[in-house]
């Protein structure tokens, strides 16, 4: 049974063993199907550096310092990887389950399927990828060829009740074991040590007030790094993100959308909306058309903006959909916020554009091309970011974002109104993050017994 890296070494390399490091180095360019690169799971370089881009303010339209981290450099290209495994390996040491004799189902609207393909053979098992037939084609291509295998469920991006149906019948298969992000607090674990743990260390480094924290919720992972954030960082806000086009916990909307790996149409289970200060919605066009902006618009952002080139080439392939929805809800945060010179706001880039190429292809066939006119005017998504769509956590508002938990979680999936209950209190998410610590000496162990 194979135990990779500790949350510890996903946050800091540097306690990796030297030798163990070295190969994983090795391997991320010349073998990536090696599973030493589960130690390459990490938001930081070789030389322990935090990937990561400070956007200028003449891209973004504000004072404040907007920092992106960047997951294009993950083992499969996007941070998801790293809950995927976190789950997988809490598992192994609950004896949940076992290579070899387990099959890993993974219900996911994308970068968690393309994870849980390349995490499960790596680790010795078969790998089913539970995934909506309207994602992106790369989405696809990418999973078969880490060696998974693919359920298709009708709908898009936000048809996860299609895809929770289908794992209730995989479940009556007795080697099937499920792998589930929405609600398996692994996912958690690796967002509040891993991810909210590098923004400490960078936060530190970068200098300056820490104003928040910005991420959209798919499987709500990645917000849980908020929660680490202000442990350091009290006054620090926690901001989530949704498609005005599914605005779920906006207003208990509903809705098809295109920001591939967010707005899921239902509260997860592991979304500690307690301590969630405000929610935006998005536009999901403005999203695309942003994208695009950046990624084949070079020369605009150059001679209209007035970026360097060198910067401009920095950011090429470095954004996805929910990318740019990340940045655009961080500019709404600094316009919400007022915030200043003086304030970083996080958040992060969960993958790269190399899966969705297909996605502007069909947005050129529906639109036409960008031509250099249309360029020019994408730059007002950016400069023009909209105070709309608002909506602050308040203690009536947690508590109905709180409450919706019951309609999947209680009615559909099995969980008892006494543990969503306890939820609602913060105990319960400060147990959770103390397992971290716990889980981490039993893998050092595990891995000394090997």
């Amino acid at each position: 049974m194979y135990f990779g890296p500790t949350f510890a070494e996903m946050r800091d390399p540097s306690r990796i063993p030297q030798a163990t490091r070295d190969k994983a180095l090795a391997a991320f360019e010349g073998s990536p199907l090696d599973p030493i690169n589960l130690y390459n799971i990490t938001w930081k370089d070789a030389q322990n550096r935090v990937r990561f881009v400070e956007l200028p303010s003449a891209l973004t339209g504000v004072d404040a310092r907007i920092v992106v981290l960047s997951g294009r450099r993950f083992p499969t290209g996007s941070h998801k990887v790293g809950a995927v495994y976190s789950i997988l390996v809490e598992k192994q040491l609950a004896a949940e389950v076992m290579p070899g004799e387990h099959t890993l189902v993974c219900p996911s609207t994308g970068n968690y399927g393309i994870g849980g393909a390349w995490v499960g053979p790596r680790m010795g098992y078969r790998s089913l990828v539970v995934l909506p037939e309207q994602m992106s084609a790369e989405r696809f291509e990418r999973i078969k060829s880490y060696g998974a295998e693919v359920i298709k469920t009708p709908g898009c991006e936000s048809n996860v009740k299609e895809i929770f149906d289908k794992v209730w019948e995989l479940r009556l298969e007795p080697q099937n074991r499920i792998l589930e992000q929405f609600s398996e607090f692994g996912n958690y674990r690796f967002h509040w040590a891993v991810t909210g743990g590098t923004v400490v260390d960078l936060a530190a480094e970068l200098g300056g007030h820490v104003a928040a924290f910005v991420s959209a919720m798919g499987s709500a992972g990645t917000i849980a790094a908020a929660d680490r954030i202000k442990q350091t960082h009290p006054d620090a806000l926690s901001v989530g993100l949704e498609p005005i086009q599914c605005p779920t916990l906006y207003n208990v909307g509903f809705g098809a959308h295109r920001i591939e790996g967010i707005g899921d149409k239902h509260v997860t289970w592991i979304h500690n909306v307690m301590s969630m200060d405000y929610l935006f919605c998005i536009d999901d066009l403005e999203c695309l058309k942003g994208l695009q902006l950046l990624q084949e618009g070079g020369a605009i952002l150059v001679d209209g903006l007035g970026l360097t080139p060198a910067f401009v080439e920095s950011i090429h392939g470095m954004f996805g959909i929910s990318g740019v929805c990340n940045v655009l809800g961080a500019i709404k945060t600094a316009k919400v916020g007022r915030f200043g010179k003086r304030d970083l706001i996080f958040t992060v880039a969960t993958d790269g554009f190399d899966r969705y190429p297909s996605v502007l292809k069909k947005l050129d066939s529906e639109m036409g091309p960008m031509g250099r006119d249309d360029a020019l005017r994408r730059i007002e998504i950016f400069h023009g970011a909209k105070l709309d769509y608002v909506l602050e956590g308040t203690p009536h508002v947690r508590e109905r974002w709180h409450n919706q938990k019951y309609f999947t979680w209680v009615e559909q999936q099995a969980k008892t109104v006494e543990a969503l209950r306890a939820q609602s209190d913060m105990s319960f998410w400060i147990a959770e993050q103390s397992k971290a610590a716990d889980i981490d000496r039993e893998i050092l162990s595990r891995r000394m017994a090997c």
